[in-house]
């Protein structure tokens, strides 16, 4: 259950919006695009709607993976999870790769969209199988949490800071290691399912991942905002929209393994 999306957050949020990106710092534009408009000579300056508009395509594609894998599950069980293990290790290398480019590639962000929905398919249709209901509990709160965050970074009380930020990394690290421990004691031996994250300790610690995926919403709506701000070309609107799916498989994935833990506690 530990995707990788966290990893993939660690990596790509080190720098800011246009280090990560290649995309040159406000002061840079004019020297990088040796133009004297915001926009590049490729297209026109990204924008919020065109943010929305690629990501509402990234997310469309990791329904359809996601429709794909629940569709297989249904009629082939046995093999969807060996199949659901392929596309979360697919999924791990090509947000590795979306990452580390300097400029985004659709065709890789779509493609790390649908390997990643098909893992979630998979995993949210066997879990459902043994609680039901929780897959609508698990999209209501993820969905619920990052409206939340978006109106409230709209209205300027929340914002990144320097503080936080260096502990969401400091935090961000130490959790990755854990996780990736977990992982290895799940797989390799007969722990169980949630490994050392059981019981309330596993809630506990739920909790915490819940709180750092909420930040990294903070961190990719700040990253926008900077974007669209400095006028970077379109393109990068896609870098955008990675981000954003990233954080919310990720927040998607510690929700929905804090309400299987709670429901295996009190049922």
């Amino acid at each position: 259950m530990d995707s990788g999306a966290g990893t993939v957050r660690e990596e790509r949020q080190q720098k800011t919006y246009a280090q990560q990106h290649g995309v040159p710092q406000t002061e840079d534009l004019q020297r990088q695009y040796d133009l004297p408009e915001h926009a590049g000579r490729e297209g026109t300056p990204m924008t919020y709607d065109d943010v929305i508009r690629k990501t509402v395509t990234s997310f469309a594609v990791l329904l359809v993976g996601a429709g794909a894998a629940v569709t297989l599950a249904t009629m082939m069980p046995g093999i969807v999870m060996g199949l659901a293990l392929v596309a979360l290790l697919g999924g791990l290398v090509l947000g590795l790769v979306n990452a580390f480019r300097r400029e985004p590639n659709p065709g890789l962000i779509l493609a790390y969209s649908a390997t990643q929905g098909f893992f979630l398919g998979a995993l949210t249709w066997v879990l459902e199988m043994a609680y039901p209901g929780v897959a609508v509990q698990a999209v209501t709160a993820t969905l619920v949490v990052f409206g939340t965050v978006l109106a409230l970074f709209k209205s300027g009380k929340v914002r990144a800071t320097p503080k936080l930020t260096k502990f969401f990394f400091t935090a961000l690290i130490a959790y990755a290691v854990f996780s990736l421990v977990n992982l290895g004691m799940v797989m390799f031996t007969d722990i169980g399912m949630f490994g050392m994250r059981a019981g309330w300790l596993g809630v506990a610690i739920g909790a915490f991942a819940i709180l750092l995926a909420t930040y990294s919403l903070v961190l990719d709506f700040t990253n926008i905002q900077e974007g669209v701000e400095a006028g970077v070309e379109q393109k990068y609107g896609w870098a955008a929209a990675f981000g954003l799916t990233v954080s919310l498989v990720w927040l998607y994935i510690e929700i929905l393994r804090v309400i299987v833990i709670l429901r295996s506690i009190t049922e």
